[in-house]
């Protein structure tokens, strides 16, 4: 795998067209089972193909239960200077009924070891609105995280995607539905607790203490370009995006031989319109209505339509072109979205 990605940088390489790389992600599947010795591997190619900022964010993504000391050392010795760990919930509970693999002391002693070892950038996610996850629960959750001085909690409330172990235990009985009326609800004690200790909400399930925003997703979310590399990643470079092949055996069979193995989406100008809106307005930015007119005047005349009912309604407010949501509009923000898009 890591001979395949290495293959796949080198052929990807002009994507960017030699612009400085700010952050680097290591996420989705389980970037921490990569050795030390194999990250930097790959570092070496990527600094040997893209100029990369001084300061650049090195983000890599663990489950507590990968997070050891002896791990953390081997990541210190890494150009990584933020971990992304997915705890979850500090309840064993919660953890039972996710079916994660780590349990709540874990999820304690990973974070402490971290900071132990010199981790001060980190991020953590958290999961609202499951059956098991109490209003007192969820309190004490954000409560753990805060007495951590934890600088950037992610934050997402329970969904049932079809076709899941999830779905079926739903639909069987075996396992609630979600409380949406709960969920809300932990989402506004959510919003409150984290701007009363000082948090900024710069997007609906992101938080962080000033300065310590995430570079990498708020680049996502701003529309910036970006490669993907290895198998399902995505690429997107404003008028197209690209996704690789999900399998990891026909990903590396197609690397064997000198090709890379995705598919390729131009996009129309409504699809550019709508990937705008859909995540600009999760964001604090939020929508500018001088961009919006850059695709054309029909596109700004149906946003000024559109969002007039929801300025009436106050689940969006306006600062001169800038439209963004309010907290009231934060519990709709897909539904807004999909209202807001062009067909």
């Amino acid at each position: 795998m890591v001979k395949a990605i290495l293959q796949e940088l080198a052929l990807q390489k002009d994507y960017l067209q030699g612009a400085t790389l700010d952050t680097i992600y290591f996420g989705g599947g389980t970037p921490s089972l990569l050795t030390q010795e194999e990250l930097l591997i790959i570092f070496d190619k990527i600094k040997e193909l893209h100029p990369l900022a001084v300061d650049a964010e090195i983000t890599l993504e663990a489950n507590p239960d990968d997070l050891s000391k002896q791990k953390l050392a081997e990541l210190k010795n890494t150009p990584i200077n933020r971990l992304s760990i997915g705890i979850q919930s500090f309840f064993e509970k919660d953890l039972t009924f996710m079916n994660r693999a780590h349990n709540a002391a874990e999820a304690k002693n990973c974070i402490q070891h971290a900071q132990e070892m010199g981790f001060t950038n980190l991020t953590i996610d958290l999961i609202y609105g499951t059956p098991t996850t109490s209003n007192e629960a969820w309190q004490q959750n954000i409560q753990t995280a805060l007495d951590f001085d934890i600088p950037h909690i992610s934050c997402y409330c329970m969904t049932v995607e079809p076709n899941t172990a999830l779905d079926h235990f739903v639909k069987k009985g075996k396992a609630e539905p979600v409380d949406e009326e709960k969920a809300a609800h932990q989402f506004e004690m959510l919003m409150t607790t984290l701007k009363s200790a000082g948090y900024e909400h710069y997007e609906i399930s992101n938080f962080a203490k000033p300065d310590w925003h995430a570079r990498h997703n708020s680049n996502y979310w701003l529309g910036a370009d970006y490669l993907g590399i290895g198998p399902s990643a995505h690429s997107f470079n404003g008028k197209s995006r690209q996704w690789n092949v999900a399998n990891n055996a026909q990903y590396i069979k197609a690397l064997s031989t000198q090709k890379t193995a995705f598919e390729v989406e131009t996009l129309s100008k409504e699809q550019q319109y709508n990937e705008y809106i859909l995540t600009a307005l999760r964001t604090k930015w939020g929508c500018d209505l001088a961009k919006i007119e850059n695709w054309g005047a029909s596109f700004k005349h149906h946003f000024e339509k559109i969002s007039k009912s929801y300025l009436k309604s106050q689940l969006i407010q306006q600062k001169n072109n800038i439209f963004t949501l309010t907290d009231k509009g934060k519990l709709l923000a897909d539904r807004i979205a999909m209202e807001l898009f062009m067909d």
